[in-house]
């Protein structure tokens, strides 16, 4: 399992929360200027997703500052979004963001573990995760949560990082991925560690038809995957 961390004792939810807290204030911007803006688009498309289905009730599980909380208010219109991220810090940046622009009446965020859900069953029309699932502990169990809160017909959307195959695109990539991008990363955020972790997760997460066939095993049917950008992210959907 690869962790944020390599030299210190605690589990992989609790190095993830240190990380997030420790590169709150800069994540937007190094968002931004890091993918080149390409992530805003990337939301979008992953959120476009739910437009037919016109979720009423929707979590966002690691929402982090709240990017697609927000865009799905204005986009989708529900009538409630929650968004939950084991991140205090994160939530906290995001919370000035829903209030500045006024849309703390349809979202609530919450601090808490994608591995338990404190939500009944049945609670949720839709749930998005958006970069977050590859800093799950556990997988699996984060998976079937989502499931357990949302109704039946319910869709999931991921929205994850992948791994490009064509040359030369595939080589670049790998070089600003692995040195450029942990490079900026040290000289503007607070942790040497975070842009390095985020390059090994990416390098194991099941993408593809693995993460298809884990969707699956979770309890999900109707599994697809749309890559984005020469592969460089993927959108994962499916339906209770």
């Amino acid at each position: 399992m690869v962790t944020p961390y390599k030299d210190v004792d605690s589990g992989k939810k609790e190095q993830v929360e240190r990380m997030f807290d420790n590169i709150a204030p800069k994540y937007d911007l190094l968002n931004r200027v890091l993918s080149l803006g390409i992530d805003v688009w990337w939301r979008k498309r992953a959120l476009s997703y739910l437009r037919e289905d016109k979720p009423q009730v929707l979590l966002d599980v690691a929402t982090g500052t709240a990017d697609v909380a927000i865009m799905a208010a204005k986009m989708l219109q529900p009538r409630k979004i929650v968004g939950m991220d084991i991140s205090r810090q994160m939530l906290d940046f995001g919370q000035v963001k829903i209030e500045d622009q006024r849309l703390d009446e349809i979202i609530s965020l919450e601090q808490g573990d994608s591995e338990h859900l404190k939500f009944a069953d049945q609670s949720f029309d839709a749930a998005t995760v958006a970069f977050g699932v590859r800093n799950f502990e556990h997988l699996e169990k984060g998976l079937a949560e989502m499931n357990r809160v949302l109704r039946p017909g319910g869709r999931i959307v991921v929205l994850e990082f992948s791994k490009p195959h064509l040359f030369p695109f595939k080589q670049l990539y790998n070089f600003y991925f692995k040195y450029v991008l942990p490079f900026i990363g040290r000289l503007t955020s607070r942790d040497v560690r975070a842009y390095t972790y985020l390059f090994e997760s990416v390098q194991v997460f099941p993408e593809g038809d693995a993460f298809l066939g884990i969707l699956s095993k979770t309890g999900f049917k109707q599994a697809q995957c749309e890559r984005l950008t020469l592969g460089i992210c993927s959108i994962y959907t499916a339906v209770k």
